[in-house]
């Protein structure tokens, strides 16, 4: 009995939990200096088509409907919570672009930088330290929104995201930043 009451607990400790980060990270976006790391909305499958071509659509993974609908749920849920967006930077696949314009628009960026290194991994080194001090450069009052991917988010943090979720990110004045928290949607 003491050992079900004790999983239950932990359950519903991990279960508030994220309800909690997610309003802290909101609260930080909206006071900005802050940076919003997401992982592409829902695009079915892994990796890329063996033929794949950055500048053809047709031979890439691209967004679902439903991940169409979850970009679009982004910016409406930046706009409603009025997160002063200053620059929204893009890897250049074609289901992260199609994630930051249909939730931000004509402020979305295309940025090698942020460029999937998933079937070219001897990329990640200099693309994650790049990634790195972009973050880390980051000196506006506003926020920087990035668009990128599991495997770019996970060599930067440690953190596995989901498909449209953020990690909120804080510079820190010397160097590094810190994770203040995930949002999904």
């Amino acid at each position: 009995m003491r050992l079900a009451l004790a999983l239950c607990i932990l359950a519903t400790a991990g279960w508030m939990h994220p309800a909690r980060a997610s309003e802290e990270a909101w609260q930080a976006l909206r006071q900005g200096g802050t940076v919003a790391l997401f992982r592409h909305a829902r695009a079915p499958g892994t990796g890329d088509p063996a033929k794949f071509r950055l500048d053809d659509c047709s031979t890439q993974r691209n967004l679902s409907e439903e991940g169409r609908q979850q970009a679009q749920r982004i910016g409406d849920a930046f706009r409603s919570r009025q997160v002063p967006v200053e620059r929204v930077l893009s890897s250049r696949w074609c289901r992260a672009l199609d994630t930051a314009r249909l939730a931000f628009g004509a402020m979305a960026e295309p940025e090698p930088t942020l460029d999937s290194f998933f079937s070219g991994r001897e990329q990640e080194p200099s693309q994650t330290q790049a990634a790195r001090e972009i973050i880390e450069d980051w000196r506006s009052a506003r926020v920087l929104v990035l668009v990128t991917h599991q495997v770019n988010i996970t060599a930067l943090t440690g953190i596995f995201p989901s498909e449209g979720e953020a990690l909120v990110l804080r510079p820190r004045a010397s160097s590094g930043f810190e994770v203040i928290g995930r949002i999904k949607l």
